[in-house]
């Protein structure tokens, strides 16, 4: 299209009305004016605090195999043990201690941050509620008919982001529409179940100077996904307002938000697909692939109990779930986590024991595999599966040493810079196997190279002997 745009259509715009009937349904607003003034002054107040406790961090994101900095500051705040993951990063949760969901570990926050969390956990209900009605009435703008979303919701994770444009060098240009500059672009927000509804508010800070026009508030753009015909829509948000992005908007539209003049928090209510996404889920993959390990109750040594090679190869898949999916991706996020909030301190310190047994059932694999005597086709399978799994690790494992040492993770402070954990050094006693695996590695490709050479000479000799 060269430099021609694609046009949009704002509330001062002649169609619309009719263009947001017509191509955006799944789109509600609520006006600020129409929430309660009391929820609006806990719910802001709540956002200061968590932003004045050093919660809301930019996070070192991977874009296209490259990190890159987010420019939006985030916390996530949820049901505990919930995480939710973006852009290949793991964010873990800080419980946002509801009314009605006991908390392990009540005291894992100070005082201030446990009753903001409350706050926004109250947020959640209000929104849960809010979407549940009828969206009709003062200060509520939506297509008519009401869409009614179907199925009850209940909201697992809140995603907090807060920037201010004055603090940013540079923003980039919305691309096609010409909207203005962009504090996050063009997207479809990710993890989500399938249909399920986003309620956001948008809370924007005061400014002396006191901007005018459209351009001077915060906006969000919506487009259709891979539609160049349909004019986009673009919609001004003033500080309190709501809105919802329902039933299938999100997964046929695409969204982004446009900086206005202050700084401003939005605070995203989701539904976040969890199936392998809760401290519960990764606790009952450690036990499935630790019942392959027996312990002698005498001598504490161990062995394993079963030696098919799928049962083998689904033990490594946890492994390195475990290793790449969690203890990584928490420490790769450095000590954000332990500053503020104590909940994931002794979950992910069991959760490395774990691992390590995990590393004790690795080394006694490949102990069976080198094992002399074994017979061939078995012992070639299991070579394989072995191989596969240690050469995965390894690779992961320099991306991550990589990823840690990077110029961009150097220009972090120590509290939040990466740590490269697990890591140990060569001569480390208490570790069954070296982090390095390259030698291992080497050591079962040879093997596997001598069993191909003894089924070449069993088949020469099988010729030689049956041949006329």
């Amino acid at each position: 299209m060269g430099d021609q745009k694609i046009p949009f259509l704002g509330p001062s715009d002649r169609g619309f009305q009719q263009l947001w009937d017509s191509s955006y349904t799944g789109l509600v607003l609520r006006r600020s004016c129409s929430l309660p003034a009391e929820l609006h002054g806990q719910v802001q107040a709540a956002l200061l605090t968590l932003r004045s406790k050093g919660c809301l961090l930019r996070d070192l994101v991977r874009v296209r195999d490259r990190d890159v900095f987010t420019a939006v500051s985030r916390a996530l705040l949820g049901e505990p043990g919930h995480t939710y993951r973006y852009l290949d990063t793991r964010l873990f949760a800080i419980p946002w201690h509801s009314e009605d969901t006991e908390v392990k570990g009540q005291n894992c926050c100070d005082p201030d941050l446990r009753s903001a969390c409350k706050l926004k956990h109250s947020l959640s209900d209000y929104h849960i509620e809010d979407k549940e009605e009828k969206a009709s009435g003062q200060g509520c703008s939506q297509p008519s008919p009401p869409q009614v979303c179907t199925g009850p919701v209940k909201f697992n994770v809140t995603l907090l982001n807060y920037m201010d444009p004055a603090a940013m060098s540079q923003l980039k240009e919305e691309p096609y529409y010409g909207m203005g500059k962009m504090a996050v672009g063009w997207h479809h927000d990710e993890n989500l179940v399938t249909h399920s509804p986003v309620a956001v508010y948008s809370y924007s800070c005061e400014s002396s100077e006191g901007g005018s026009g459209e351009k001077a508030c915060w906006r969000i753009g919506l487009k259709v996904a891979w539609d160049i015909h349909t004019p986009g829509l673009m919609l001004p948000l003033e500080s309190g307002d709501c809105y919802y992005m329902r039933d299938d908007l999100n997964s046929t539209h695409q969204h982004c938000v446009l900086a206005g003049d202050t700084a401003r928090f939005s605070s995203t209510h989701r539904v976040a697909e969890c199936s392998s996404g809760t401290l519960t889920y990764i606790q009952s993959r450690c036990q499935e692939a630790l019942s392959n390990l027996h312990t002698d109750p005498e001598t504490g040594s161990h062995s394993l109990l079963a030696l098919l090679p799928t049962t083998l190869q689904h033990c490594e898949e946890i492994h390195n779930e475990v290793e790449f999916e969690w203890l990584r991706q928490y420490w790769f996020q450095g000590q954000r986590y332990t500053r503020f909030c104590s909940w994931w301190t002794r979950p992910m310190e069991q959760l490395e024991k774990d691992w390590k047994l995990m590393e004790t059932m690795t080394m006694l694999f490949l102990a069976t595999v080198e094992e002399e005597g074994r017979a061939g086709e078995g012992r070639r399978e299991m070579a394989e599966t072995l191989l596969s799994a240690l050469t995965d690790r390894h690779q992961q494992r320099q991306t991550w040493r990589d990823r840690c040492h990077s110029s961009l993770a150097q220009t972090l402070p120590p509290e939040e810079a990466p740590v490269d954990r697990p890591f140990w050094g060569v001569d480390d006693p208490s570790m069954p196997l070296p982090f390095d695996l390259a030698d291992i590695i080497n050591r079962v490709e040879s093997l596997l190279w001598r069993c191909a050479q003894d089924v070449e000479v069993y088949k020469c000799a099988y010729v030689h002997i049956y041949s006329p």
